[in-house]
């Protein structure tokens, strides 16, 4: 097993270019089989979930070309399967995209029920109620999802909450369908637009995406289109809080600040330094931050993938702060790691109380999900003395070359084998 070793403590500075949205790509990756002619997607990042789903695509029969790292080729002319059941499927959370696009296009889908990081259950109750609307008729038999539709027909839909993945999914077997959908109390994410705008993009009529009420007629078909994927907001606000924790000075290149607005806004009031540009960010930060509040929302308030990371900060800010999750009940699993590091931070249901300490101290800490694992790693970046990050599986899932960005920024960080002592040792020695 691989993991990071760490060793805390030198501010980070310089620039760092931001890869693509895994969250939008999941969404794109899916919608990109819904024609038979070819299409490019660019500005893909290179992490875990989308070669799985890539892979995915390719099994059942649609062919894939890796032009370069970041760019695939895709034609689904010939897919001959709309089965998906295998096992490395279960691992990503987004393989539920393929029942959307599969269901609009060939008006049935069987796809293994999704996996992806722990943090609280995540009912798809409400994609299924949106593909019941549509005309499917939608089991759940064998840990598989089967729907099946003679035709799909446009309706109304109003969402019980303003759920990403239903958002999309509906918008996908929409596309396709006969007639007007409107969906309401639809999610406004920046990935909900591109996805839209990447459909749009293939010929399909979809607008409002990114208000909460979306209405989408549907086409016969759909082209292919070259399509630039946007930057992700959340690993750029990773940076952001990095660059804070470690009282560094980092530009953050390739992002579009309006996404960032909410993670602009806390660093701001913590006492940080934020100079915005057209397309980057540059974060200041030269004394201990100070405290403050935060609720997760659905955008545009503050991001769930990005509570750890502030949580991780704010226990070595000054005073008392307060953070609650409203979005997902069991994202706190990683506080028990930080309080390993020095932390002092309790948690009350879906709140974490968090008292500033003056500085963490590095130990062995172990990634319970993707964006907990991030914020481990900022710990172990500012902490005193040598930080191993272990179970960093996860954080390659939505991390493309995590360490190699964090040493480009000065950080004294390594992946190593857990088995390899003289490797440990070797980096141990070198950065002293």
């Amino acid at each position: 097993m691989e993991q990071y070793i760490i060793k805390g403590g030198k501010a980070l500075a310089g620039e760092v270019t931001i890869g693509g949205a895994k969250n939008a790509a999941l969404g794109i990756l899916a919608a990109s089989i819904m024609t038979d002619e070819t299409v490019v997607i660019e500005n893909l990042p290179d992490v875990r979930d989308i070669n799985v789903l890539l892979q995915a695509i390719e099994e059942i029969g649609a062919k894939v070309e890796r032009v370069d790292r970041h760019t695939a080729k895709i034609s689904g002319g010939q897919i001959s399967l709309v089965s998906i059941e295998y096992d490395f499927i279960r691992k990503i959370r987004a393989s539920y995209y393929l029942i959307g696009a599969l269901l609009g296009k060939y008006k049935t889908a069987e796809v293994a029920l999704p996996g992806g990081c722990n943090i609280g259950s995540r009912p798809i109750d409400q994609h299924i109620k949106g593909f019941e609307a549509l005309g499917a008729d939608v089991k759940i038999q064998h840990g598989m999802i089967q729907a099946n539709a003679k035709k799909l027909v446009g309706s109304h839909i109003y969402l019980d909450m303003a759920s990403v993945g239903a958002t999309i999914n509906i918008m996908l077997a929409a596309t396709l369908a006969e007639g007007q959908t409107i969906i309401e109390n639809s999610a406004k994410e920046p990935h909900v637009v591109d996805v839209a705008n990447f459909l749009n993009s293939m010929g399909a009529n979809i607008k409002g995406a990114g208000t909460d009420v979306i209405r989408i007629k549907g086409v016969s078909k759909l082209h292919g289109s070259t399509y630039s994927i946007i930057p992700d907001q959340i690993e750029a606000g990773t940076f952001m809080f990095a660059a804070a924790a470690t009282k560094g000075d980092v530009t953050v290149k390739n992002v579009i600040p309006k996404h960032l607005e909410a993670i602009t806004a806390k660093l701001v009031e913590m006492g940080a330094e934020v100079e915005e540009f057209d397309d980057s960010v540059r974060v200041v930060a030269t004394k201990r931050l100070g405290h403050t509040q935060v609720k997760t929302l659905p955008y545009p308030g503050y991001p769930t993938d990005m509570q750890p990371q502030i949580t991780a900060v704010l226990a070595m800010s000054e005073g008392t702060s307060i953070v609650t999750e409203s979005i997902f009940e069991n994202r706190f699993k990683y506080v028990d790691e930080l309080v390993k590091m020095g932390a002092s931070i309790k948690v009350e249901g879906n709140t974490a109380i968090i008292d500033g300490v003056k500085e963490l101290t590095g130990a062995i800490v172990s990634a319970p999900d993707l964006r907990a694992g991030a914020a481990l790693v900022i710990a172990g970046l500012a902490a005193e003395g040598f930080t191993v990050v272990e179970q960093i599986e996860y954080i390659e899932r939505g991390y493309e070359n995590f360490e190699g960005k964090m040493r480009e920024l000065g950080a004294s960080m390594e992946k190593v084998d857990a088995e390899d002592e003289k490797a440990i040792r070797k980096f141990k020695l070198k950065v002293g």
